[in-house]
């Protein structure tokens, strides 16, 4: 599977980007897709997870009413909303596929270790 990650940027505070992420290589039907993001000196966190098949998406508290994650199949691109940004969502933005499994679940969807293939980071700075 190959992840390009496209969008990112600088914006004000309170202001909107989009990070798109699109695959190619698929071999299952369904895939978990997740969004990481890493500041300086801090470890990548978990930001938001969907199935490529449709779920109930999974965002980290941080992000709960300000982002939305999406897929559009047909163009095999995942998408993230990022609204109303705030200086602490400043960081290198990831996207990661795994195959769905028992590991696409509330319990693992934030855990680096379960995304076996990664996009190319961009970044993303709020001032």
């Amino acid at each position: 599977v190959q992840l390009v990650k496209s969008g990112g940027g600088s914006v004000l505070a309170g202001g909107s980007l989009t990070l798109s992420c699109a695959g190619s290589g698929y071999i299952y039907r369904s895939y978990c897709m997740g969004w990481f993001r890493q500041a300086p000196g801090k470890e990548r966190e978990g930001v938001a997870n969907v199935l490529t098949c449709g779920s109930t998406p999974y965002l980290a508290d941080s992000v709960k009413g300000r982002f939305t994650i999406s897929t559009d199949n047909a163009k095999n691109t995942l998408y993230l909303q990022m609204n109303n940004l705030k200086p602490e969502d400043t960081g290198r933005y990831y996207c990661g596929a795994r195959p769905e499994d028992e590991y696409c679940s509330a319990a693992y969807w934030h855990e680096t270790w379960i995304y076996g293939h990664w996009g190319q980071g961009t970044q993303v700075t709020v001032s």
